[in-house]
């Protein structure tokens, strides 16, 4: 495969220099033993710190446009590597590193998600010398790195001239005349866009007033203002390999959701093909050699069939394995409440591990947001064993897909858990039940610092702009307290885990709003989580009349680990049982006396 050469408008990063220790692709190492043992950070590069000025090209300085370039990069990764240990993260998630599309309608593509090269390094962040380095920095200390991919479709790259006359219009139909006896339009008002015209299932159809005309050409456009340019590798400039459907309109329909573009004019790729699957095992098996990182997150899985997944993520483990890196992992993006749905995409060779998004909106927003049934904890727990994977991959990570999956309460793209839920104590309980319960917690940069912003852009400021890269403020020392209790036992990153209390009451109900479950290994490590995920007026000292079960030795001593120096003792009846009182949004872990360490 070749690299185009850069379009005008990037050319101004890419300035020859003397060659340097990253000059060439590194040897292939494998960082990782287990990835439960992990704590992911989530970052977007552009967000996370300015730490080069000479790439700060098309950057806005205005606080308040979200919708643009903000500077960060690669190098500003590399200067912050104290941040991370301070906050106790071991993984660094990044946003994808492919060029993009510059902007599109006035939102610039600071996020990576519009692919016009899948082989060259965004100008924006630095470039291929510099990602090395900065991979190569994190893993001196102990940090591995992850990052985001989309397979599903490239940016919007081409348009579906549905008029024929060579140019993209954007064409108003009808007169939005209204009835003024029943109130129903009699000519509603249509409006037709060539960049992105909706769904037709024969694919975008051609036409004018005078009629139908066959599908419609696709036009490529050669705009190197903002870099809308055709794709490389060359091979993806090919009508053929797209399926030149249209946008998604209807999210119930199993075959728009695959085959559609995705809104906003980012066109689908034909995955079924064979030329299209290997030209995208080639290029994703491209950068794990030419940078060593140690996993993908895998974007909009679900628009994509199952079996390409098939084909895709077995090819790159063995690819990666060949090379020297074992226990690559892959996990991804099932935007999607349906717990079963989810998990499908962790069977037959397909994904690692996935967002365990169903536990975000049952759990962490339900719950802790809302003040629902902490019942929901035991149902999802339960339904685990039906809905996920209970086997590792060939050549994949440590552990199945049930015991790894991505447990999160903030991402790029939804409202922050402060947006419309202004507790701060309700987040700081949230995040003891993220750190302690199994699977992999990933952490979105901000949230250590109390970030609130809405929807996308507002949930993607800038870390540096607002509230800074603080390690003493309140919520970034609380997290960074859980990291180390997390580092410390073993229990809480590779027990297994149990539910031993749940409630449907609320309100003011005696055990209303309780939740508690234990970590255990093999070798008996146990450690007991016992939260009140709710506010004012809500403290409890009973479980539904009596006191909890739990799977410790009659007459152990628990001492809360959790908050630290808190010190407090309880003990487990000759019956088994232990009474833990727990104020509103309290979170408690307990391990036997005798286990307690240091942190």
């Amino acid at each position: 495969m070749r690299t185009a050469a850069l379009s005008p408008s990037l050319v101004w990063v890419a300035a020859s220099k003397e060659p340097g220790p990253w000059a060439e692709a590194p040897a292939m190492t494998s960082e990782v033993d287990d990835w439960r043992d992990e704590v992911i950070y989530q970052l977007l590069v552009d967000r996370f710190a300015n730490g080069d000025r000479n790439n700060d090209y098309n950057v806005t300085h205005n606080e308040d446009a979200l919708a643009k370039y903000m500077g960060g990069d690669y190098q500003g990764v590399i200067d912050n590597v104290a941040y991370f240990e301070a906050l106790g993260v071991t993984t660094v998630w990044i946003s994808p590193v492919v060029i993009n599309v510059e902007e599109d309608a006035g939102v610039s593509s600071y996020h990576g998600y519009w692919t016009q090269d899948f082989m060259g390094v965004n100008p924006h962040f630095g470039d291929m010398a510099k990602l090395r380095e900065m991979v190569s920095v994190l893993h001196e200390h102990d940090i591995k790195v992850i990052v985001d991919i989309v397979v599903n479709h490239v940016g919007q790259l081409f348009y579906y001239d549905i008029n024929r006359n060579g140019q993209p219009d954007t064409t108003i139909f009808g007169a939005g005349d209204q009835d003024s006896e029943d109130g129903f339009w009699e000519d509603p008002i249509e409006v037709i866009t060539e960049w992105d015209p909706k769904y037709e299932a024969e694919g975008v159809q051609a036409w004018t007033s005078l009629g139908p005309s066959g599908e419609s050409p696709l036009g490529w456009v050669y705009m190197p203002e903002i870099n809308r340019i055709p794709p490389n590798p060359p091979e993806f400039h090919n009508d053929s390999w797209y399926n030149r459907r249209g946008r998604v309109v209807d999210w119930n329909q199993e075959d728009q959701v695959v085959k559609g573009d995705f809104p906003g004019g980012l066109k689908d790729l034909d995955t079924n093909k064979v030329e299209v699957r290997e030209a995208l095992i080639d290029v994703f098996a491209w950068w794990i050699e030419q940078t060593n990182i140690d996993g993908y997150r895998i974007d909009t899985v679900k628009h994509v069939e199952h079996s390409f997944w098939q084909q895709f993520n077995p090819q790159i483990r063995s690819r990666a394995k060949a090379n020297g890196k074992d226990r690559f992992l892959q996990f991804g993006e099932v935007f999607d409440g349906d717990d079963a749905k989810i998990g499908s995409y962790t069977f037959d060779g397909e994904l690692d591990s996935l967002f365990y998004f169903s536990h975000k909106f049952q759990v962490f927003d339900d719950i802790y947001k809302y003040g629902g049934p902490t019942s929901s904890v035991e149902r999802l727990y339960a339904e685990r064993s039906v809905n996920y994977g209970a086997a590792p991959h060939e050549n994949g990570i440590t552990g199945n897909p049930q015991e790894t999956l991505i447990t999160f309460i903030d991402n790029h793209d939804i409202p922050r858990f402060l947006y419309d839920q202004p507790s701060e104590e309700a987040l700081a309980a949230a995040l003891v039940h993220l750190m302690t319960m199994d699977g992999i917690p990933c952490l979105y940069y901000g949230t250590e610092q109390s970030f609130d912003g809405g929807n996308d852009p507002a949930n993607r400021a800038p870390l540096w702009w607002d509230g800074g890269l603080d390690t003493q403020s309140p919520m970034f020392v609380h997290v960074a307290g859980l990291t180390k209790l997390r580092k410390a036992y073993v229990a809480l990153r590779r027990g297994g885990f149990e539910v031993k209390w749940a409630s449907d009451r609320v309100d003011g109900e005696e055990d209303a709003h309780l939740v508690a479950f234990e970590r255990a290994t093999a070798d008996g490590d146990r450690a007991l989580v016992v939260i009140n995920t709710a506010g004012e007026g809500s403290a409890h000292t009973s479980f539904g009349g009596s006191d909890m079960p739990v799977g410790f030795a009659p007459g152990t001593d628990l001492t809360v680990v959790f908050p630290v120096d808190d010190g407090r003792t309880f003990s487990v009846s000759q019956g088994g049982t232990v009474r833990v009182s727990v104020e509103p949004y309290e979170a408690l872990v307990l391990v036997p006396a005798s286990d307690v360490l240091p942190l």
